[in-house]
């Protein structure tokens, strides 16, 4: 990239500076470089500002002088504006760019930032006592824009989603299963409370009874709800699957949390833990101490622990271990792992999250040496984040190699109302019922138009739209109109008119040229993409391809209206032919990394 040449070159007339005494020795800091106002150029350098103290000298004095060491270069021009060093692209150097851009093709954006290193993007992995919500929609579009932007960026990517098929949760959903069950074969069975009550459970219940018939009313009930509740797990996985791939969403993996228990792993990893004297036995419970000192009295817990347990008994799907969480004035983390036999007297269903989340980032980093290891979870997990970086901590993992983000919920509008749902109250809106009103181009591009700690209103009229109302029908439509501009030339027969030697031999050299403003920004604009992806890769931040998409479509506007291709002189017409297709590719690679397609005609 430009952007590192640059860097690197400044970098280098720092150290020329020094060598010549025109700058003191001192440890130079790391070459940033930023997009100044277009006026300015194309890359500023504020390096002098930093400069200016252990230099004891003016920013302008030491940009001056760095400015000096920087030789000449046929790709940009440098100049000093107040203490910076402003870089400006030639003309000749975009024109050149064009064609190395076609010579990419589908590699177009990539980068090596990776270097081969596996990375995981666990995503999506919404409780399996349901339909995928709505809710899940942002998580797992998210999730998957990431894994596609780490595999352009050079990593060798793996996509999961952690099933939570162990704990109370399976005896509460099972228990719901085997009530549905129960009635659709004739017996009374009600509902337990705080049970699911969604359609999407009794349909589950009723494709079960329809399979097996009635034999698990022939089993002792408590068998029979465990039975039901993975029968059920795995009938509702079977949909989310589906689901997710209307989407275009693939998974490598579906991993078992019970496994983590069946397999021993959870055991060796509480193991190393034990030894390191960092679990203590509190009240009857396993607790985790960072530090390894007594658990503090009171924790700064709202409940206490006994009350926390009947709650989490209750609501399985509020159980996150966000008990025991250390307060502000404590840095050491403290939490229960086990809950006290005293308050919950079946031992599978003592674990906390907690107790899954140890052994499951030991798994990832440990044993699979994903780095990153990146989770994608809702806000209401915002509590989990500094134990499983402690307990990376305790198990002497890389902190570093363990990348927990945390995204807002979104809020539903139709009929310029507020929808309000949730999953246990039956009233919960299923990703499927909106792709059959939206399709998932328009449900992709509105859950990645906002930075993830950002709110989304998700406006189900507006997306049903096919018009510039309609946010990724504008992109689109950018793209499906340079399609339609390369088809009119082929029947105009514009690509196979005569060409002099002149001609072909500009065609063979790839050398085009251009010079209209609405030309060389587009360039410009084209030759961020691969500063985008390390952007989003390093940021984990998706919406930054929205607004570049969007910038795209908005400079080959200008483009288009200012420099004509149909009618323009033979030269003329091809140099900004290839610019067009140039252009067409960039935006369809930023549209497949969001996991959007892009349309030849719309």
């Amino acid at each position: 990239m430009i952007r590192d040449h640059i860097k690197h070159a400044v970098e280098n007339a720092i150290a020329a500076a020094q060598a010549c005494g025109d700058l003191p020795a001192f440890a130079a800091p790391a070459v940033t470089l930023a997009k100044p106002r277009p006026e300015m150029g194309d890359y500023a350098a504020s390096v002098a500002m930093q400069l200016a103290r252990v230099a004891k000298m003016a920013p302008p004095a030491i940009a001056q002088r760095i400015a000096k060491q920087l030789p000449p270069n046929a790709a940009y021009t440098a100049e000093v504006a107040a203490g910076y060093l402003n870089f400006r692209l030639t003309a000749a150097y975009l024109a050149g760019q064009v064609n190395e851009i076609l010579q990419a093709g589908d590699q177009w954006g990539n980068t090596n930032l990776g270097n081969g290193q596996n990375a995981q993007v666990e995503h999506g992995s919404a409780n399996p006592t349901g339909y995928a919500t709505i809710g899940t929609a942002r998580n797992v579009t998210v999730g998957d824009t990431l894994a596609n932007t780490l595999e352009a960026a050079g990593y060798v990517v793996h996509r999961e989603w952690y099933v939570n098929d162990a704990g109370s949760q399976v005896k509460k959903f099972g228990t719901s299963i085997y009530a549905r069950y129960c009635q659709h074969l004739g017996k009374d069975e009600p509902m337990p409370g705080g049970g699911y009550m969604g359609d999407d459970v009794a349909q589950t219940a009723q494709l079960i009874a329809d399979k097996v018939g009635d034999q698990y009313l022939q089993q002792p009930r408590e068998q029979a709800i465990l039975a039901l509740g993975r029968l059920g797990i795995d009938s509702i996985m079977d949909s989310i699957r589906a689901t997710l791939l209307r989407m275009n969403i693939r998974y490598d993996n579906f991993f078992s949390e019970k496994s983590l228990y069946t397999s021993g792993q959870s055991e060796r990893a509480l193991a190393l833990l034990r030894a390191k004297n960092l679990l203590v036995e509190h009240d009857g419970a396993l607790w985790f101490s960072e530090d390894g000192s007594p658990i503090r009295k009171g924790q700064g817990k709202k409940k206490t622990d006994a009350e926390y347990a009947n709650q989490a008994d209750a609501d399985p799907d509020a159980d996150n271990g966000a008990e025991g969480e250390a307060d502000e004035a404590q840095t050491a983390i403290q939490a229960v792992v086990v809950r006290s036999a005293k308050v919950i007297s079946d031992p599978d269903e003592r674990a906390t999250y907690f107790c899954s989340d140890i052994p499951y980032v030991w798994n990832k980093v440990h044993d699979r040496g994903f780095n990153p290891a990146v989770y994608v979870w809702g806000e209401d997990h915002q509590a989990d984040v500094p134990r499983v970086h402690a307990a990376a901590r305790a198990l002497g993992l890389n902190d570093d190699a363990v990348k927990i983000l945390i995204y807002r919920f979104i809020t539903l509008m139709s009929g310029g109302q507020e929808v309000r749902m949730g999953k246990r109250k039956g009233n919960a809106i299923w990703i499927d019922d909106v792709l059959d009103e939206t399709g998932p181009d328009a449900l992709r591009y509105i859950m990645l138009s906002r930075s993830i700690d950002t709110k989304i209103v998700f406006d189900l009229d507006l997306l049903k739209e096919q018009n510039d109302k309609n946010p990724v029908f504008y992109v689109q439509y950018a793209h499906a109109r340079i399609c339609s501009i390369e088809r009119k030339v082929e029947e105009q027969g514009q690509s196979q008119a005569p060409r002099s030697k002149n001609q072909e031999s500009r065609t063979k050299n790839q050398d085009l040229r251009f010079e209209h403003v609405a030309e060389l920004n587009l360039i410009r604009k084209l030759l961020e993409l691969p500063e985008i992806v390390e952007m989003v890769a390093t940021s984990l931040q998706p919406h930054h391809y929205i607004t570049y998409a969007r910038e795209i479509a908005q400079a080959f506007s200008a483009f288009y209206e200012n420099c004509r291709i149909l009618d323009a002189a033979p030269d003329v017409a091809a140099a900004r032919l290839q610019l067009a297709k140039a252009s067409r590719l960039t935006l369809a690679k930023v549209l497949r990394l969001m996991g959007i397609t892009a349309p030849e005609k719309m």
